[in-house]
């Protein structure tokens, strides 16, 4: 039964540490972070000594020697700090970290797979599942953001989970999640393999490995390549989907060459609804509502990835402040391009046009591309796929640098094999990396079409691994909030917070179990047990690690006394550089944009 906390506190050489020194490591770290006055505010030491030291009687601390690990029980150990192992080097700069942001995993999810959603749904059906599943992505974004403003360390929110939560549930959405980022690479390398394959489909084997290989060579080299191809590939991805926008409103207008004025004719006929026609056509309103239910899934894939911002807080510059600005703008990024995206994209093609499922799987062809044919635009196509390829190149890219971050992070906290923490001199999780590489050339797979059963398990894996990555970060947040509470720190003063809090977060937690439990619902009007495997296997693969770390290790869930906010997490001092202010008409663009 556990007692109280040992509390993690470095030190290198002192034999036994006074209560002196370690009550002003807290009042400085809180200092610094803005949860305390400054000194000069303070009446007298005395005081400032009882404020500092208030945090550190509660959980009933005990100064220890060289101690490196927050003890759990007598058969478990949780590390804390990690800082001597955790080699890893704040080298994206703001407007890497900003950039990959609003558009690193803007993907085949969004380019390709609303024809899907627009053909089963219909447009407004669409509409709905987009911004529903936006909302439940917005509020796990707030949650995350707010975790890593206090604490902008390697593991992110698998370790929050264990540090707030309970260690077996971080160990559970720790590897979860780096299988569904891990799957997500080969998914996103086969949508830019079928798109290819529109010009030349007798080389397919050979472009797949070709981007396989230069993936993984971006995230070997180092963080700062990947930083640079990402913000290349976010500008290209901003100015297409600004630019299929406004050719989308173009069209819709009546702009086109065929000068065909659209509106709302598709809204009309064939209708702004669209069940599946498999499901219960004879009655059409309960069709229309399970068409929108059936749609869930292309829209979280959509979506899914957002996250990679703040797991890139420990190798960012100035984390708390940057990462802060970057979550602020997520809203914006749902609301123009994947809302105003959904909503062009049911103005300009029909629901019924047969076209909106050529394709593979979730990669159903462009409602984009599909529309500048039929209104006679010919050149505008063949640039457009080819901006979707390297879309979908940029999100693979992004995927195996947050799958190889999270497996890192496991390795830092004994909740992975030890040999994952080597770093290279420039800071790159070597081994971690090419582990997840390895996941890059399953899209081999999807060419042979014996494979595709198997290759549509990983994309179902991938979208509900995420479903309980965004579960996991709402239900941490609710116990980080109560641990604040409960220990008097003020979460208005971090860097970013959000006052809609802890509802957001509520909501997000909800709508994630919902969305679990009915991914796969279209199986029960036609039974196979393939399909209910694929929609649900998630489901025990996640208690099943859940329950293996906690019966191996013998966890309990952290009570608001004993969470550390302190241990391992570096000051404001220690990260943050003071903003130095814009100069010039550009620097001032440039702050802006960045």
């Amino acid at each position: 039964m556990r007692s109280s906390i040992d509390m993690a506190i470095c030190c290198s050489q002192a034999p036994l540490l006074n209560p002196e020194p370690v009550q002003l490591r807290i009042t400085r770290l809180l200092t610094s972070c803005r949860l305390l006055p400054p000194p000069t505010l303070w009446p007298n030491l005395s005081v400032a000594m009882e404020e500092g030291y208030g945090l550190q009687e509660r959980r009933q601390s005990k100064n220890v020697t060289h101690v490196e690990v927050l003890q759990v029980n007598s058969n478990s150990h949780l590390p804390l700090d990690v800082a001597s192992m955790d080699l890893v080097k704040r080298r994206l700069k703001q407007r890497h970290i900003q950039m990959i942001a609003i558009a690193g995993t803007l993907g085949t999810g969004l380019f390709l797979g609303t024809g899907g959603a627009i053909h089963t749904a219909g447009p407004l059906g669409a509409l709905i599942a987009f911004a529903l599943v936006g909302s439940v992505a917005y509020s796990s974004l707030c949650s995350l953001g707010e975790m890593t403003s206090l604490a902008p360390i390697s593991g992110s929110f698998p370790h929050f989970a264990s540090r707030w939560v309970d260690p077996a549930l971080g160990f559970a959405v720790g590897w979860n999640y780096f299988l569904t980022n891990a799957f997500y690479v080969p998914v996103e390398i086969s949508g830019a393999q079928i798109l290819i394959s529109m010009w030349d489909s007798h080389h397919a084997a050979v472009y797949t490995v070709v981007i396989c290989i230069v993936i993984c060579a971006t995230n070997v080299f180092g963080v700062i390549y990947f930083g640079e191809t990402e913000f290349a590939f976010s500008i290209l991805k901003l100015i297409m989907i600004i630019g299929l926008i406004i050719v989308g409103l173009v069209i819709d207008l009546g702009g086109a060459p065929n000068h065909q004025r659209l509106g709302f004719q598709y809204w009309s006929n064939p209708g702004v609804f669209a069940g599946p026609p498999d499901l219960e056509p004879r009655y059409p309103a309960l069709n229309n509502f399970l068409g929108i239910l059936s749609v869930i899934t292309q829209a979280a894939f959509a979506y899914q990835g957002m996250e990679i911002v703040a797991v890139a807080a420990s190798e960012t510059q100035n984390p708390r402040r940057n990462i802060a600005k970057a979550i602020r703008r997520v809203f914006y990024r749902i609301l123009i391009f994947y809302i105003l995206g959904v909503f062009i994209a049911g103005l300009i093609v029909p629901s019924n046009n047969p076209q909106l499922l050529e394709g593979t799987g979730i990669f159903a062809k462009s409602p984009f591309v599909i529309a500048m044919q039929i209104s006679g635009i010919r050149v505008l196509p063949t640039v457009v796929n080819a901006g979707f390829i390297t879309s979908a190149f940029s999100a693979g890219n992004s995927f195996l640098f947050c799958s190889s971050r999270i497996l890192y992070g496991l390795a830092l906290r004994k909740q992975a094999p030890r040999f994952l923490t080597i770093c290279t001199r420039k800071g790159v999780p070597i081994v971690a990396v090419l582990c997840s590489s390895v996941f890059a050339f399953l899209s081999l797979m999807s060419i042979s079409s014996g494979a595709e059963t198997v290759f549509n398990w990983f994309q179902h894996l991938s979208v509900m691994g995420g479903f309980f990555g965004w579960l996991s970060i709402n239900l941490t947040y609710i116990f980080f909030y109560r641990g604040l509470q409960y220990q008097g720190i003020e979460r208005q003063k971090l860097h970013y917070y959000n006052p809609l809090q802890p509802w957001l977060s509520i909501w997000g937690m909800v709508w994630c179990i919902l969305f679990i439990l009915i991914n796969g619902f279209t199986v029960f009007w036609h039974f196979e047990a393939s399909d209910f495997l694929t929609s649900y296997i998630n489901i025990p693969l996640f208690f099943g690690l859940f329950l293996f770390w906690k019966v191996t290790r013998g966890t309990v869930v952290w009570k608001t006394d004993e969470m550390d906010f302190i241990t391992g997490i570096p000051s404001c001092e220690e990260t943050e550089r003071p903003e130095i202010p814009p100069k010039g008409f550009w620097q001032h663009v440039a702050a802006v944009l960045f």
